[in-house]
């Protein structure tokens, strides 16, 4: 996958010169919008591109889109589909300006839309259920591929028909393509298509799915306008990403939303799942007494990483209990029994909401827990130790992203003997935030509240540790 912070802005630069049919001719479309005062997005509901969490909106597309909104001068309304179909028919019939709902560019699509600049890239990848046999090539395949309706993975395989006759396959509508991976991971299906970004998520959840093969060229995913309109939101959405890419703003996106799937551990997974089952239940209640302003299920998450929700848990450097704590911080957070489940977690927490506190102001708040994650596994010195580096390396030490890949740096003496503090385990750091951040996902998957809506498609019997499901 190509990630936001080297998008191509060529993609978008080609689409000017696409056909040009204006609804009306009295004004252009940016200027329709302006005068409207709104910026009307069609999009699905979905972890990467918008849903709500706790009546908030959050969402990639639903962040660019907000920005893009506030460059045009105008409001922002989400209009979110439940297919592809119903969503394209939102732009056919004029009631929305544009889609956000990442759309993959593809030729068909191409004859009667028209594309921004390209966000990211993606692979078209086949998914099987692991212990069956693995098809190393379409023409391998033996049984059914399930996909979606009015997808681009379903014009692929229209297009394929004519060369493989007895391949397999069907149109699934009113689903989405996290369930179709669910329905390969139960055994419902054989075989799924799927961009290699969600398996990479998805499979924190339904560990048993894996790729087979991965079609040959990746492609890209856009913003979709109508061919009748002419160029002027096109224009501008060029000169708004430009800006953000200067910004740093794709890149910290980039980071917060592709930054810790791309590597994925089997028997690791397996575990914290049935751990999250059998373990987590009975110390749920103390995580959520004690997270004080943080997601409760972010303390567990680090809770797991430190001793997999483990009481007496130790380690050789004498840190111990479900949080793993010192007794320098024990002390500090008043912990007088480490191994103790409800101290270890109220003192981890509290410890954990005050490194938060003590980090520097530029740092943006979304990206402040990481920081705060690194500070918690090596201190906060060396966390500052390798922003240092960062700045003098001539990058944003506010980005979690620069700040991430220069943590390895504090092994090396050549870097190390610039800073106060010294040698650090640092890459173990940049390991221990990236765990965290999966297991994170996981549980904001497994137990997910009631006022959240498009962030999965499991159903409540398939997840009995939550009733809101």
């Amino acid at each position: 996958m190509r990630t936001l912070a080297g998008m191509a802005l060529l993609l978008g630069l080609l689409t000017l010169s696409g056909c040009d049919i204006q609804r009306d001719n009295t004004a252009n479309q940016q200027s329709h919008i302006q005068a409207r005062g709104e910026l009307r997005v069609g999009t699905l509901y979905h972890p990467l591109y918008y849903f709500l969490r706790n009546e908030r909106e959050e969402g990639l597309d639903y962040e660019l889109a907000r920005g893009f909104a506030e460059y045009l001068g105008v409001e922002l309304t989400m209009v979110p589909a439940y297919s592809l179909n119903e969503l394209f028919a939102l732009l056919d019939a004029g009631k929305v300006d544009m889609l956000a709902a990442g759309l993959i560019d593809t030729p068909v699509r191409r004859e009667h839309y028209r594309f921004g600049p390209s966000l990211y890239e993606v692979a078209q990848t086949l998914v099987y259920r692991k212990g069956e046999p693995r098809p190393k090539g379409l023409e391998q395949v033996s049984g059914t591929i399930r996909v979606l309706a009015g997808s681009s993975q379903a014009e692929w395989l229209q297009r394929m028909a004519h060369k493989l006759p007895g391949l397999q396959w069907e149109l699934r509508k009113d689903t989405d393509a996290e369930d179709l991976l669910r329905q390969v991971a139960e055994g419902r299906t054989d075989h799924t298509l799927v961009e290699d970004t969600l398996l990479a998520r998805t499979q924190r959840y339904y560990p048993n799915v894996d790729a087979a093969f991965s079609l040959p060229s990746s492609r890209p995913v856009a913003w979709v306008m109508d061919r009748r309109d002419d160029d002027s939101l096109l224009a501008a959405m060029l000169a708004y990403f430009s800006g953000q890419r200067e910004a740093g703003v794709l890149a910290r996106l980039n980071e917060k939303y592709f930054g810790h799937i791309q590597d994925f551990d089997y028997v690791d997974t397996r575990t914290f799942l049935r751990r999250a089952e059998d373990l987590l239940p009975q110390y749920r209640p103390l995580f959520e007494r004690h997270a004080g302003s943080l997601d409760w299920r972010l303390v567990a998450a680090v809770s797991y990483q430190e001793s997999h929700w483990e009481p007496d848990a130790q380690s050789y450097t004498g840190v111990r209990g479900m949080m793993m704590l010192t007794e320098d911080t024990a002390r500090q957070m008043g912990v007088d029994n480490r191994l103790d489940p409800e101290q270890s977690i109220r003192g981890g927490a509290g410890y954990l909401a005050s490194l938060i506190e003590r980090l520097p102001d530029s740092i943006p708040e979304e990206e402040r827990i990481w920081f705060a994650l690194a500070s918690y596994n090596i201190g906060l010195g060396h966390l500052l130790d390798a922003r240092r580096i960062t700045r003098l390396r001539g990058q944003d030490p506010d980005a979690w992203a620069a700040v991430k890949d220069n943590l390895p740096l504090l092994h090396q003496a050549k870097w190390h003997r610039k800073t106060r503090y010294g040698y650090a385990r640092g890459r173990e750091a940049q390991k221990f935030v990236n765990n965290i951040r999966q297991y994170y996902q996981s549980l904001q998957w497994l137990y997910k509240p009631a006022t959240d809506t498009g962030l999965a498609t499991a159903q409540a019997e398939t997840h009995p540790t939550d009733p809101t499901y």
